[in-house]
């Protein structure tokens, strides 16, 4: 209800101004909302992280306790189970580094091998020994001695030595944080301290259960944590940036290393095992002794050994989910902290609650109070845990008691906590916890503060690949790196992530309004999401708009007098509409500078978003460059990253330019270098290749700010990503969209994922994907994407899917590129029969072609790319042989529904199948396409009814035969399941699944007419699509009141009157009748004009445009008139005139920046247009002045008022005067008001003379305002901006002159790669005569392979199934095995156990890249215009230099 008010009330304030206040207002366009639930399920999913954290270290380090705590020798279980134990202890310790083992030898053998070089490899090796040594002496040796208390905080010793390392290379961002190791290394040895004198006073005290020579233990316990703290010396070393040449060779072959250090480290924690308990231990192991285990000992043993490895693993990577959601505080630092005092807590209220199970019976009690009756020493006995304790050792025989329950009693019994005089000892033992903990906590402090990217890669967070599973809690912290790199330059996480460019590049082909409408309202969404440019966005990234409109222009020729003129056709008519539509959308005013310029390869829009983002619009002239696709991303490529590229690296080189446009972001123009003290300048010069990012998309896509960022993660996380692609989603309406919808929704849950999984994507859809500068720069990739087709092959694949070709050459180059199942993207798919399977024909040999091509090169690309190993070439090469065996497998089962529908025999039912098929692949060859199209529609309509037939014939056969476990059955089941369960887990897209059965009747249209179509048609490389007549079609007349063709005897007249020389007669009436008020008015010049024609009125009449160049002709005298006068003046004053004319222009683009001199007078002869330097005379071309009087629209009466009204609301915002601002928004209308009321109606446009009047009253109104308020500070700089709101409402579209460097930029380009392709006639018979060759010949192949398919098939039919034959059980529902088995045959069988191979393969792949879609999807918390927080704002933009005690000094564009 608020929000029809709110469009009510906005309605009804254009009504007040004109009488057409209607607008479109397309989806999308509204504001983003505050996504309450969302950020509500974003906490939800991070305490729940935390949870599991900690619940899987608590669980991890409690079976580790109780697993030394069972093979202690003073336990009180046999010594077969204490060596039972001490094996699965031992197995423990090996686990984590068999786990590394597996992952570096699947990245050494299937992504990359890079040899070590042997001193870094020895030095690895030595250190990782002794943390061998150290981890088996202690978890082994020593800790089975101690009792179970002792080894919960002994191992917080582990942290010594980075402490040291912390002090000694004051690795602290502060001095005053040295503390925080200092404490450390003071609370860990008060806490041995403490351990030494708890000992003794146990040994003096001769509390029961002490060890002999505990001091010798306590010795080596302390030895053996300083062994183990070297596990995480890089971590000190990488942040102290010492050898840092080391670590960096280090991180080239990491994983080769680690293949060697972790045999190592199993082999040393063998040798210790061995060692220790074969030579040095009281009792050595029996081999025999582990036979005997009983089934007790070998359940609880496992059952601890499962939990530990377990719960240590899911520890540590929902530890890594923690950081990866920006949750480190508190989902991974507080619960990791948590885990030894939780643990602790546990154990004691385990202890406390399950202490009364251990009563003894009666008369093992009786027989204890005799005991200690007799023994006159336990006469002062005063702890009451000592007749607790005394009795557990006659109770360990029962077998009623809770073995693990009884262990951790009797271990807890032999602290001080049973010293028989007196319990204050055992405080020493708590203190030495503390003080342990402690110091894990002062020396890890950093980790509380570190910040991360989302989905920071654990490389980045952590030193070391895996965990200690001894040691979860303390690994996991230690192991956190001090300071995450963030590139190769930047290694401290005080320095922000790096800022990124972000050219979004539309390529149009004929889109119709809605379909533009769509990309322009995502584009404007994207700019109000970034918001204003001046401002550092949390996201990083800065951006421009580029489309490129292929065939925008049409020839209109004269009858009369057959001359022709170029114009934009109702294309480029219906894009600038679009563009004027979404900005009254998204701002309620009319565009405030827009730019037209001529360009060499026809011409270019340029407009200023609303937020000051910059939106350039190329049209391009297929009589002067190429058109298609292909040759646009070619263009675009070249431009931005060739030749703004080169610009950025030689700015010197930069000629002056008078461009009037914003000086961009992205672009280093020449406004921009001449004035470097603008924050806006530097940003562009220190942005890589690495952090340029190319966003493709079509004409027609649909995409939220959200979806971009997320792909933006991607490339800027993984540095040998080369491109991103998201979810695409077909839109529209029929049954074709609904069999895409499906068809698309299973594409991307299995297939893309899966190669996303185990190795890269293979097509990135040029629709919506994201792709690296530097990776299309790359050797053999953008040089070779240029290649002009010759060849019948290259037609095939480089034209018909460029996209897919542009993906290979990046994978070929050792590129990756990567799937992002939460970037959605929305797209229009094809509605009608006939362009789906033209859009397929290009397609589907495409595919095949690049797939092939990347598969004969498949070991040099498995070489360069460490993404894709043999495996992986291998199981492409499964899906091309299942793509190609397709139609015979459609055959044959279209062949089994006639079997199962018709009750025929095998083999009749094959050779029905053949025949349509067979039929329709002869009609492809002898008709024309659309009678092709017509015929495989009227088959794919029977093929439907056949498959629905055969669909509940299937379930009826299922329903008769009582059991679902058949092939056919178990293969419907187990497919529908699977895809169920996968819409599912896609909770947004769940209800695609609906679309499932459309597109099951539809497989024989998708998979075998299209196939035949596709093939036999592979000669025609037209498009395909969207091939309209449209841009061909002769000039509308519009706005002609009049249109008469005569014809008396010889004569032939032609009376046309148009509504423009309607209004010029009307206006000569006027003034004739009214002279007075004539006099005031200007003449006639091309602004005054009536703006309430259609929105195609930029097909103007003839009459007009000659006018028009007449008037323009003596404006041009009268300019020459004032150059003549200034070239009187001298050198340094035409110098200064220029900068001035730069930084106005500047200015005028720019609310918070003041070039202006800061004179504060209150004249404004600054804004006077007489006195600004006159601009240099652009010849226009025929099309330029109807694009410019589209645009004029905005100086009509009606839409200056509102423009107004908003221009000054914008200026002012974030300026703390509303009540200002409201003030100047109604004096200064009612001043427009007054000023033009009984002069121009609401749909005039304002002619120069007037809005030179209209300004300079403005002007006068607004400094009126400013010093009426009587505003403390900034008043004259509130009254700049003021003027600068009401110049930029009045400036006219302004036709501009391409700069000589970029003219001869885009005419060596043109020359060199995007000239007209013009092939003689017999060039093109001969590729046609390739393609039909090329065609035969795949034709030929697949109709080979797939009749050997079918014909095997046939012929196993025909032998019958009880000569070859498999024979499989039949079950009935009641688990009754039927008398009959079922007979399949071989071929059979074994097709469909790799397709079902296939599909689980891929279905767990999915499962895979859900979990982490989810965390990404979890970390991302975008918002508009979501800046930085800067610690102070820079309201002054100039420099101020000098003391500013004695004056201030301002460094303007006049002084540079």
């Amino acid at each position: 209800m608020e929000e029809l008010k709110q469009r009510r009330h906005k309605r009804e304030g254009r009504h007040r101004d004109t009488w057409d206040p209607f607008q479109l207002n397309p989806i999308g366009a509204e504001k983003e909302q505050k996504r309450t639930c969302f950020r509500i399920l974003q906490s939800l999913v991070a305490v729940v992280v935390a949870l599991l954290v900690l619940v899987s270290g608590v669980v991890s380090k409690g079976s580790l306790l109780v697993l030394t705590t069972l093979s202690s020798p003073k336990s009180l279980r046999s010594d077969v189970e204490k060596q039972m134990y001490t094996l699965l202890l031992m197995c423990v310790l090996v686990m984590p580094n068999f786990l590394m083992f597996l992952k570096s030898l699947w990245k050494c053998v299937f992504k990359s091998y890079v040899a070590p070089k042997p001193k870094i490899l020895g030095i690895m090796c030595g250190i990782e020994s002794l943390v061998a040594v150290g981890t088996a002496v202690l978890v082994l040796v020593v800790m089975p001695q101690l009792d179970i208390l002792t080894n919960l905080s002994i191992p917080g010793g582990i942290c010594i030595l980075s402490s040291l390392l912390q002090i000694a290379f004051r690795l602290q961002t502060s001095k005053w944080m040295i503390i925080y190791p200092i404490c450390s290394l003071i609370l860990v040895l008060s806490g041995y301290t403490l351990l030494g004198i708890d000992y003794y006073v146990r040994e003096s005290t001769h509390t029961i259960g002490q060890i002999e020579d505990c001091y010798v233990y306590v010795g080596i316990a302390i030895f053996a944590s300083v062994l183990v703290s070297l596990n995480w010396w890089e971590n000190p070393f990488q942040a102290s940036t010492n050898i840092q040449e080391m670590l960096k060779e280090l991180d080239s072959f990491r994983d080769s290393v680690y293949l060697f250090t972790s045999l190592l480290r199993i082999a040393v924690t063998l040798g210790v095992y061995f060692l220790y308990f074969c030579l040095i231990a009281d009792n050595p192991i029996d081999w025999d002794a582990f036979t005997k285990a009983s089934q007790g000992t070998i359940e609880i043993g496992l059952g601890l050994f499962f939990l530990q490895a377990f719960c240590s693993a899911a520890c540590h990577w929902f530890g890594v989910v923690a950081c990866k959601i920006h949750a480190v505080r508190y989902g991974f630092a507080l619960p990791v902290s948590l885990i030894g005092p939780v643990t602790l807590i546990l154990g004691i209220t385990l202890f406390l609650t399950q202490a009364e199970y251990l009563v003894p019976p009666p008369a093992i009690a009786t027989t204890m109070e005799k005991i200690i009756g007799v023994d006159n020493s336990t006469q002062d006995i005063s702890s009451p845990f000592w007749p607790f304790c005394y009795e557990l050792e006659n109770i360990k025989a029962i077998n009623t008691t809770p073995v693990v329950i009884l262990e951790i009693s009797y271990s807890i019994c032999r602290t001080s906590l049973n010293n028989p005089y007196a319990m204050w000892p055992f405080s020493m033992l708590a203190l030495e916890g503390v003080c342990m903990w402690l110091g894990l906590i002062a020396c890890t402090y950093y980790v509380w503060k570190i910040k991360v990217q989302r989905i920071e890669r654990t490389s980045q967070l952590f030193v070391r690949r895996l965990y200690e599973s001894a040691f979860i809690d303390l690994s996991m912290l230690l192991n956190t790196k001090m300071k995450v790199i963030r590139t190769a330059n930047k290694e401290s996480s005080d320095i922000e992530v790096e800022n990124c460019v972000i050219y979004l590049c539309a390529t149009m082909w004929h889109e119709t309004y809605d379909e533009m409408l769509k990309i322009l309202t995502s584009m404007f969404r994207l700019d109000r999401y970034r918001g204003d440019p001046k401002e550092e966005h949390t996201d990083v990234f800065d951006f421009e708009c580029h489309i490129y409109v292929d065939d925008a222009f049409m020839i209109e020729k004269d009858k009369e007098t057959g001359t022709e003129t170029k114009l934009v056709n109702s294309y480029v008519s219906d894009l600038i509409n679009v563009v004027m539509e979404v900005y009254r959308v998204f701002t309620n005013k009319e565009p405030d500078e827009v730019s037209i310029i001529e360009t060499p390869y026809g011409g270019r829009l340029v407009f200023v978003m609303p937020e000051g983002n910059m939106l350039y619009v190329h049209l391009k002239d297929k009589a002067l460059i190429r058109n298609k696709k292909r040759w646009s991303q070619i263009m675009y490529l070249y431009y931005l990253l060739g030749w703004k590229g080169y610009n950025v690296k030689n700015p010197q080189k930069i000629t002056r330019q008078n461009n009037p446009c914003r000086a961009s972001l992205i672009s280093l123009d020449s406004e921009t270098y001449l004035l470097p003290s603008h924050d806006n300048d530097s940003k562009r010069k220190h942005i890589s290749d690495d952090n340029t990012y190319i966003m493709a998309l079509d004409g027609d896509t649909d995409f939220q700010p959200g979806a971009l960022i997320l792909l933006v993660d991607r490339l800027r996380m993984y540095d040998t990503v080369g491109a991103a692609c998201g979810r695409i989603h077909p839109t529209g309406m029929g049954p074709m969209v609904w069999y895409q919808k499906f068809e698309y929704a299973v594409g991307h849950w299995l297939q893309k994922t899966a190669e996303h999984v185990f190795g890269s994507v293979l097509c990135s859809p040029g629709c919506f994907s994201l792709f690296r500068g530097s990776a299309l720069m790359d050797d053999n990739v953008l040089k070779r994407y240029t290649t002009k087709a010759t060849r019948a092959s290259e037609y095939v694949q480089y034209d018909q899917g460029e996209d897919r070709w542009l993906c290979t050459l990046l994978l070929q180059q050792g590129w990756r590129v990567e799937y992002n199942a939460a970037s959605d993207a929305y797209t229009n798919s094809p509605q009608e029969f006939k362009e789906f399977y033209n859009q397929r024909r290009r397609w589907g040999p495409s595919t095949l072609a690049n797939t092939l091509d990347l598969l004969h090169s498949g070991r040099e690309t498995v070489k360069r790319n460490t993404s894709i190993s043999m495996l992986y070439i291998l199981y492409q090469m499964f899906t091309v042989a299942s793509s190609i065996l397709g139609p015979a497998s459609v055959t044959l089962m279209i062949a089994g529904a006639f079997q199962f529908v018709f009750k025929l025999e095998g083999t009749i039912s094959i050779i029905i199948a053949v025949i349509p098929p067979t039929i329709y692949m002869i009609i492809c060859f002898l008709a024309k396409p659309n009678f092709q199209i017509t015929i495989a529609a009227i088959l794919s309509v029977i093929y439907a009814f056949l498959m629905t037939a055969s669909f509940f014939s299937i379930i009826g056969d299922m329903v008769i035969q009582q059991t679902f476990i058949t092939p056919t059955g178990l293969f419907l089941v187990s497919g529908a399941i699977m895809y169920l369960v996968t819409a599912i887990l896609h909770p947004q897209e769940s209800t695609l699944i609906i679309y499932g059965l459309m597109y099951f009747i539809c497989i024989p249209s998708g998979y075998l007419l299209l196939t035949i179509y596709s093939l036999v048609n592979m000669h025609i490389v037209s498009w395909g699509t969207r091939e309209t007549s449209k841009g061909k079609e002769q000039k509308k007349q519009v706005g002609v009141v009049c249109n008469r063709d005569c014809k008396m005897c010889c004569w032939d007249v032609k009376i046309q009157v148009t509504q423009e020389t309607e209004n010029l007669l009307l206006q000569q009436m006027q003034q004739a009748v009214n002279p007075t008020q004539a006099a005031k008015a200007e003449p006639i010049e091309p602004l005054a004009q009536s703006a309430n024609e259609e929105p195609s009125h930029l097909d103007a009449n003839k009459h007009i445009l000659d006018y028009d160049q007449e008037m323009s002709h003596k404006k041009d005298k009268s300019k020459e008139n004032l150059n003549k006068d200034n070239k009187e003046k001298d050198t340094d004053s035409e110098r200064s005139g220029s900068s001035k004319s730069t930084e106005k222009k500047l200015d005028q683009f720019n609310d918070d920046t003041d070039y202006t001199d800061d004179d504060d007078d209150d004249d404004d002869s600054d804004y006077d247009y007489n006195n600004l330097e006159p601009k240099e005379v652009v010849p226009e071309s025929d099309w330029v002045e109807p694009v410019k009087r589209e645009f004029l629209k905005k100086l009509t009466y009606a839409n200056l008022k509102r423009n107004l009204q908003e221009q000054i609301r914008y200026t002012l915002r974030n300026k703390n005067q509303e009540d200002l601002c409201e003030e100047l928004v109604s004096i200064l209308t009612d001043t427009l008001n007054d000023e033009l009321r009984d002069k121009v109606g609401p749909e005039d446009v304002l002619t120069e003379t007037q809005l030179e009047e209209l300004q300079y009253a403005l002007n006068e109104a607004a400094r009126r305002i400013v010093k009426s308020n009587r505003i403390e500070n900034g008043a004259q700089r509130l009254e700049r901006r003021v003027k600068r709101g009401i110049e930029r409402t009045l400036v006219a579209p302004q036709v501009e002159k391409l700069s000589e460097d970029e003219t001869d930029f885009w005419n060596k380009l043109l020359e060199r790669y995007l000239k007209p392709i013009q092939d003689d006639k017999a060039h093109l018979d001969e590729v046609t005569r390739e393609l039909k060759s090329l065609r035969n010949k795949a034709v030929f192949l697949y109709f080979i392979i797939n009749v050997l398919w079918v014909v095997a098939t046939f012929f196993l039919q025909a032998i019958g199934g009880d000569v070859l034959s498999i024979e499989i059980p039949k079950y009935y529902p009641n688990n009754s095995l039927a008398p009959d088995p079922m007979k399949v045959e071989p071929l059979s069988l074994m097709f469909l156990l790799s397709f079902a191979i296939l599909l689980i393969v891929q279905f767990l792949a999915m499962l895979y890249h859900r979990v982490y879609t989810l965390i990404h999807v979890v970390s991302y918390r975008g918002t508009e215009k979501n800046y930085k927080q800067k610690d102070e704002e820079d309201e002054d933009d100039a420099f101020v230099l000098g003391n500013e005690m004695q004056s201030t000094l301002i460094i303007t564009g006049d002084d540079l």
